[in-house]
């Protein structure tokens, strides 16, 4: 596809396709090629996307249950019809393997039709008044109405399922949303709003624009006709996201350094192929990637053995080659600090297994042994295609190193004893506890989020649309 004429994508806003003074690359992640370019947006823009998301409201919000419903469902047959074109998208801006691109729009089709059926759910309850001496004659009930303009900010490693957890409940709830996608892979969501379009959404309803954070991030979480900001990154990025929000609901999914167990009574032929894909899917640039691996001493020689083969199995290529496993990083600033971590632990005594290479943007997938804790690939964020492996002697030594995170998303715990799996649930300070799989498991209407640095609030899909609902009680004195 060299040599063609970079295809110029558009902002939209209010409904319609805009330009802009200034314009990004977006750019082929494995040949580095510029395929599409986007329009930058400015302060004006950002402005005219949340005045048309803030006058669609009233309107919008006030469509019955079955009309958001019936939009939600004609744009789950929208991208089911366009599958394959738009995973082959994903995986030239995104550099994700196609066999995990496709897998994302097969997750992202499900996301949508989930939030078409949560929109026929959204309800109150009655309070019995009459409880109370005070309540005595009166009528009590209460609703779920929407919040008002949901600003969603989102990242570059789901850059369409992250997007859809944010605009699908929003949308289900009767709210209008104003979005910024990750400047490296913003043309899915442009794409994406296009389809809501062509399936029945209203003008304003939903608004995209790109820019850095500092313009377009900013502005859109600290513009007072915003009611909701939903975000999904960084813990420092959060933070100052929400000292700048104010009075506003937030909720935020901050990333994980994710720990697995494996106990002695694991079945490793499960077991094994799973954590490969948890720690090296995507490159590893996954929130709930399977990064700090604990292994008990009876099994760590033949697990540690079974996992480096089925490592260095792993095809390294073009994410658009339907058999490719790895491909690139999404940067290369960020595919030279992972290199730059594995030689730090190295260097401070961990022993390499297998990977540790860079070419380019291609970070080989990296095993490492002999860390401790204090190592950056063990306990900061490595968002790359690198996993540690730590032998230990007792379960419950196991668990208080996997608890022993500043974070707090997923864990992974491999056991058939009941009494270890529950021991762990309630020891592991976390969002979620799988027991019998890594810490990547998700399906997407289970709630989804993290304690402790890892985030507040929790998404999926029904959790997500009480997220973005508020109650308004209702007496009523016959």
């Amino acid at each position: 596809m060299a040599g063609h004429e970079p295809l110029a994508y558009r902002l939209f806003i209010d409904g319609k396709r805009e330009g802009g003074s200034q314009v990004m690359p977006v750019i082929d992640k494995y040949t580095g090629e510029t395929f599409a370019t986007v329009p930058v947006a400015d302060g004006d823009a950002v402005d005219r996307a949340i005045a048309a998301a803030k006058t669609a409201f009233p309107i919008y919000s006030r469509l019955p249950a079955h009309k958001r419903h019936e939009i939600l469902q004609k744009a789950t047959l929208l991208f089911e019809a366009r599958k394959e074109e738009l995973a082959d998208l994903i995986a030239r801006e995104a550099g994700k393997p196609w066999k995990y691109a496709i897998g994302e729009l097969t997750r992202s089709i499900e996301t949508f039709r989930f939030s078409a059926e949560e929109a026929k759910r959204i309800h109150g309850e009655t309070v019995p008044l009459d409880a109370s001496v005070a309540g005595e004659g009166r009528i009590g009930f209460w609703m779920r109405v929407p919040v008002g303009v949901v600003a969603a900010i989102t990242p570059f490693n789901f850059p369409l399922n992250l997007v859809a957890h944010k605009i699908g409940p929003a949308l289900a709830a009767g709210c209008t949303i104003v979005l910024k996608p990750a400047s490296t892979t913003p043309l899915i969501a442009i794409r994406m709003a296009e389809i809501f379009e062509e399936a029945g959404l209203p003008p304003g309803v939903l608004n995209v624009v790109v820019g850095p954070g500092a313009v377009v991030g900013d502005r859109m979480v600290s513009d007072p006709r915003v009611s909701k900001v939903s975000f999904t990154g960084s813990p420092p990025v959060g933070e100052a996201i929400i000292r700048k929000a104010g009075l506003k609901k937030v909720t935020m999914e901050l990333g994980n350094n994710s720990g697995t167990i494996i106990e002695p009574d694991a079945d490793l032929d499960a077991a094994v192929p799973r954590c490969v894909v948890a720690a090296f899917a995507n490159s590893g640039q996954v929130c709930i990637s399977l990064q700090r691996l604990y292994v008990h001493k009876d099994v760590v020689a033949e697990f540690t053995r079974r996992f480096v083969e089925a490592t260095q199995a792993l095809k390294i290529g073009n994410p658009l080659d339907h058999d490719t496993d790895i491909g690139p990083m999404i940067e290369d600033r960020e595919a030279v600090r992972a290199e730059a971590w594995i030689e730090e632990a190295v260097a401070q005594g961990a022993t390499l297994l297998c990977g540790g290479k860079r070419e380019g943007r291609v970070v080989h997938p990296t095993v490492l042994s002999t860390v401790h804790a204090s190592m950056k690939v063990m306990c900061e964020e490595a968002f790359a295609p690198l996993v540690s492996i730590v032998t230990y002697d007792t379960f419950e030594e196991a668990v208080r190193m996997v608890d022993d995170s500043p974070y707090g998303l997923q864990a992974g715990i491999y056991t058939n004893d009941i009494k270890k799996a529950l021991y762990a649930v309630d020891r592991i300070d976390a969002g979620g506890i799988m027991i019998n799989d890594s810490s990547i498991f998700r399906v997407d209407h289970m709630p989804y989020g993290g304690n402790k640095l890892s985030g507040l609030g929790r998404e999926g899909v029904p959790f997500a649309v009480e997220e973005m609902t508020t109650i308004k009680m209702v007496m009523i004195k016959p």
